[in-house]
């Protein structure tokens, strides 16, 4: 009798195959053209996972190259550390610039030539934060105003809670919404729990009626 079985009063069942210990004896060879086979039935999975993935980020993903020397303009992002950026008008500013493409530093990050009063900006940027400059150099859009924090937080606000749900576990049930961000389409919302978004936006819960979900 093993360990396992005076512990347990049964068997120990394989990874490999589902049997009990002692019941069939499998030989070397079978053994592993079973694993062989499982591992390649996972990695066909992975890889048909991978494949649906990289569809779906295509479908956000701009095919865009520049040259060096060539004018782009840079999206405004606050995980960049810009802080205030000012107006044009009564316009927010998206983007400032241009900036002179320096070199391509990998096939979707380029780096830029920016001012001294941006120096504290790290100066390779991804292709999704460029936009190529159609101007003809006397229209400029100055990033004079732009002020950088080295302690600056971004933080996201949620608008809406979309849908809820319900995990249950052996002890115990998750309960989890799914929340829409504020200037992020319907399409980015994400599933996050009932509990830390209850007690860190509960207004979000008088609006959207979502406690009658889970009553």
């Amino acid at each position: 009798m093993t360990p396992f079985e005076a512990l347990y009063g049964r068997g120990c069942r394989l990874p490999i195959r589902w049997f009990e210990a002692g019941d069939v004896k499998p030989l070397g060879g079978d053994l592993v053209k079973d694993t062989q086979d499982k591992v390649m039935s996972i990695q066909a999975k992975l890889l048909a996972a991978q494949i649906r993935q990289k569809k779906y980020a295509d479908h956000k993903v701009r095919d865009m190259a520049f040259q060096n020397g060539e004018n782009v303009l840079l999206k405004i992002s606050p995980v960049k550390g810009v802080m205030r950026f000012g107006k044009k008008g009564e316009i927010s500013l998206r983007y400032i610039g241009p900036f002179k493409v320096v070199e391509r530093v990998r096939s979707v990050a380029y780096k830029l030539a920016l001012p001294p009063n941006l120096s504290r900006v790290h100066s390779v940027f991804h292709v999704s934060m460029l936009k190529r400059y159609h101007g003809d150099g006397d229209y400029i859009i100055k990033c004079d105003a732009i002020v950088l924090d080295k302690d600056l937080q971004y933080e996201e606000e949620p608008i809406a809670i979309l849908n809820c749900d319900v995990h249950m576990l052996r002890t115990k049930e998750i309960k989890s919404v799914k929340v829409q961000w504020k200037h992020r389409p319907v399409e980015e919302a994400t599933w996050e729990t009932e509990r830390d978004m209850r007690d860190k936006y509960p207004q979000l819960f008088i609006d959207s009626g979502t406690t009658s979900f889970f009553s």
